[in-house]
């Protein structure tokens, strides 16, 4: 596995091509929420109580997208949407994720994966905001 050091020595880029590489970026973006002012604060709970199951959620979650893997079973949209209830999200909070995120994956990788990563993102980051933030009340 190329990790994030040699990377930055060698200055190649490869694209996301395996699981560890799926690691790699879950948890080198996870690492730049965790010492974000605006994004920190969302996740204090779960790295408090569980932030390794969390971090193998989300390689799942991820290779799921990636790589159509079926490693993945859950409901994003559902959890994100009980998050909002006790600390309300906005669109800000959605443009500051995507922002570390594309920025991430530039930082580490490039290629056809790596784009569908930052393409993916926009979506989920998209649907997540109707769903959320524009939702009527009294709607499913």
């Amino acid at each position: 596995m190329t990790s994030q050091r040699e990377t930055i020595i060698t200055g190649m880029k490869r694209d996301i091509e395996k699981f560890e590489d799926v690691q790699l970026l879950v948890r080198s973006f996870y690492n730049k929420v965790l010492n974000d002012d605006m994004l920190s604060g969302f996740f204090s709970y779960v790295k408090d109580h569980h932030w390794q199951k969390h971090l193998e959620v989300l390689d799942s979650f991820w290779d799921n997208i990636l790589f159509y893997s079926g490693n993945y079973n859950g409901n994003p949209l559902e959890v994100h949407t009980t998050l909002h209830h006790f600390n309300r999200l906005n669109a800000v909070h959605f443009e500051r994720w995507l922002k570390l995120f594309k920025e991430t994956v530039d930082d580490l990788f490039q290629g056809q994966k790596a784009e569908l990563a930052k393409q993916r993102a926009v979506s989920i980051a998209t649907v997540m905001q109707v769903k959320i933030l524009y939702k009527k009340e009294g709607s499913p």
